[in-house]
């Protein structure tokens, strides 16, 4: 087998870790030895230890780490943090070759781990996979390179280009889109750290925002209200999940508030007015734009962007896009 084959196996592993790793980034390692894989890991919960001590601890005889390549998607860290640092580990376990996808270009690693490893003599080669373990790592290098969480922009529009109708007689969602695509929305909810919406979507709609068609964790809850409208009868302010409230509705200042709080990735769930400030800000990386077959004649149009169409799925009868940002 490649190196290349062995780091795909540490991306698809590393999955594994998504929701769950935040504010650290989902590694994924895999130990082989005479092209044997014998350890695998990802990354733990935040707190617990990091993808190689887990798959070096999957090891069962560590004689066998002395002649092994041990594989990871980002360059091993180099610092104390909630654990100690893994590429002291390696080379504790006198592991000769290690094989990496992407530099870690935090700048409390940056290099540093991968010149601790070449000092004690081991074999590095970096850049395996480089495009993919980056693109992976996308919401961790997001966040400490642009200073602001991994934005995803998300909304449904009817046949004809409506987010909503222009009146409806219930405080509640009307839905444009199947069940298997909502779920689908509450599976990306569990592996977001955050989502957003404005002070019109919560009088109207009375959401949650929490996830219920999935297993996972609930993001933390941002709200706008500029104009105090808002009161703690609103579902959004239940005990379900953190929610944190904007005045400010400047979007440069809410990435900036977020990224201190530690947040690295987002969701925008609208509606259309709070979508738009993020696209025309140019603070976006990703929109993920359902299209159901619901006709509505008039409402609310759906915003306007210019994105690069990187993936298009049907789920039954909805049509689901995915873009990233051409502008970034």
């Amino acid at each position: 087998m490649t190196d290349q084959y062995y780091i795909k196996r540490a991306l698809q592993i590393a999955k594994n870790g998504l929701g769950q790793t935040r504010p650290n980034p989902m590694v994924g390692s895999v130990i082989v030895l005479n092209d044997q894989i014998i350890g695998e890991g990802f990354t733990s919960k935040y707190g617990g230890n990091h993808a190689e001590v887990n798959a070096i601890n999957s090891v069962t005889d560590k004689a066998l780490l002395k002649e092994a390549t041990i594989y990871v998607t980002l360059e091993p860290c180099s610092h104390y943090g909630k654990t100690p640092p893994c590429s002291d580990l390696i080379i504790h376990h006198q592991i000769p070759n290690i094989v990496i996808g992407c530099v870690d270009d935090n700048h409390e690693v940056a290099g540093k781990g991968i010149k601790k490893l070449m000092e004690a003599g081991r074999n590095v080669r970096v850049g395996v996979l480089e495009a993919e373990c980056k693109a992976h790592h996308k919401r961790f290098f997001t966040f400490h390179n642009k200073k602001r969480p991994y934005i995803i922009l998300k909304w449904a529009q009817s046949i004809d280009g409506f987010i909503a109708p222009k009146t409806k007689d219930e405080q509640k969602p009307v839905w444009i889109t199947n069940t298997y695509s909502r779920q689908l929305v509450h599976k990306w909810r569990a592996e977001e750290q955050a989502i957003l919406v404005g002070t019109n979507t919560v009088i109207k709609d009375n959401p949650t925002l929490n996830v219920r068609d999935w297993t996972g964790q609930n993001p933390v809850r941002i709200v706008l209200d500029r104009n105090n409208l808002l009161s703690d009868q609103y579902a959004i302010f239940n005990t379900d999940a953190e929610t944190i409230t904007f005045k400010d509705h400047t979007i440069k200042a809410i990435c900036d508030h977020l990224h201190k709080e530690n947040i690295n990735s987002i969701i925008i769930e609208g509606g259309s007015k709070t979508l738009q400030l993020f696209i025309d800000a140019n603070l976006w990386d990703e929109a993920r734009v359902f299209s159901g077959k619901i006709k509505f004649i008039d409402g609310i149009k759906a915003p306007k962007f210019d994105g690069q169409l990187i993936k298009d799925t049907t789920i039954l009868d909805d049509t689901l896009n995915i873009y990233t940002n051409k502008n970034r």
